[in-house]
């Protein structure tokens, strides 16, 4: 019990430092008597965090969110960073990409590590709510297509402004997942057969690269009544095949159940890929959108099955728990994927 009051005052002395430093930024950034008058930690993990806050300037109120790696450090390679988050979303605007707008930059002198401020977004993320309850109904109908044009306005974004972005090629990604695999410690009949269908079923070359959210799926977006508000979690943004944002948006898991409906649960893939060729999207090649979503549904499989092993060693959270058991799930959609009659083939 001491322990835990101590960890619950260092969490509030940390809180009420964030607060004064982004007051004294608001000062700077907007104008002087700027007031932050709440402040909330919406999630966060070892490196990464996100806060909503408003700032009372003078009697207009600005919804924001900061998101933040305090430390500034990018631990994990696939991670594009901060500054290459904010970047991103900002020239993603500029094409017309539904993106909340970022508003500022942090600066190392600013004290509050690396990342950005940008405009909070009203709506709904949790994939629960948004595909079941009634007030999402209209929604539900629209968001497929306006998911696909997303992605399209996405795709758009010319490389050449992105700056350094990491490229993930058909080659590089299938064998990030073989390699993945092999770190697992444990045979999966079902995930080698997957890896050998891919392998004989890959594309025969890479298409011309653009930039790739690498995360586009329920669970990354904002809606409201009328549908899709904004796409969020730009982290995994990369250069590489287009139709790995249609294939991934499509993993079953994103699903959360509404198995009949493969666009993020909401609806087809035909109108996932009529939304994306309907605002200047590059043709849509289903092969090509199939190789992603099986190689999506393999490597989070394989991600599960870490989240497993984490469990084991000790590691009880209850994420790693619910996250670990899905593992067995993947391997089920696998089989469906590639075997929708019960007739194996590689």
């Amino acid at each position: 019990m001491i322990e835990s009051r101590r960890d619950a005052v260092s969490v509030a002395a940390d809180e009420s430092e964030l607060a004064d430093r982004l007051a004294r930024l608001a000062e700077h950034w907007l104008e002087p008597g700027a007031k932050i008058i709440t402040l909330e930690r919406l999630s966060g993990g070892a490196s990464q965090e996100t806060w909503s806050f408003d700032v009372d300037a003078r009697g207009s109120l600005r919804q924001l969110i900061l998101r933040r790696n305090p430390g500034g450090a990018v631990k994990l390679d696939m991670v594009a960073g901060m500054e290459t988050e904010a970047r991103l979303i900002r020239l993603a605007e500029q094409t017309g990409a539904p993106v909340p707008r970022v508003v500022h930059v942090l600066s190392p002198e600013e004290g509050l590590g690396s990342g950005f401020i940008m405009e909070r977004i009203e709506g709904e993320s949790l994939a629960r709510k948004l595909l079941r309850d009634p007030q999402y109904a209209i929604a539900r109908t629209r968001m497929a297509f306006q998911i696909g044009a997303a992605a399209a306005r996405i795709h758009q974004m010319d490389p050449a402004r992105t700056g350094e972005l990491r490229r993930a090629t058909i080659r590089s990604s299938l064998d990030d997942a073989t390699a993945l695999y092999r770190t697992n410690g444990k045979r999966r009949p079902v995930v080698e057969w997957s890896l050998r269908w891919l392998e004989a079923n890959r594309p025969a070359s890479d298409p011309v690269p653009t930039v790739v959210h690498g995360d586009l799926r329920t669970g990354n977006f904002i809606a409201g009544p009328e549908g899709l508000r904004a796409v969020l979690d730009w982290e995994l943004v990369h250069l590489g095949d287009p139709m790995e944002d249609l294939g991934w948006a499509c993993v079953a898991s994103w699903r959360f159940g509404n198995l009949d409906k493969p666009a993020g649960g909401f609806g087809s893939r035909e109108q996932l890929f009529a939304g994306y060729e309907s605002v200047g999207g590059r043709p849509v090649e289903a092969a090509r959108v199939q190789f992603w979503e099986v190689l999506g549904t393999v490597r989070w499989g394989l991600i599960c099955a870490m989240m497993a092993n984490d469990f084991r060693a000790g590691d009880r959270s209850v994420e790693r728990a619910a996250i670990g058991r899905r593992a067995s799930e993947t391997e089920i959609d696998l089989l469906a994927l590639l075997a929708p009659k019960g007739r194996l083939h590689a």
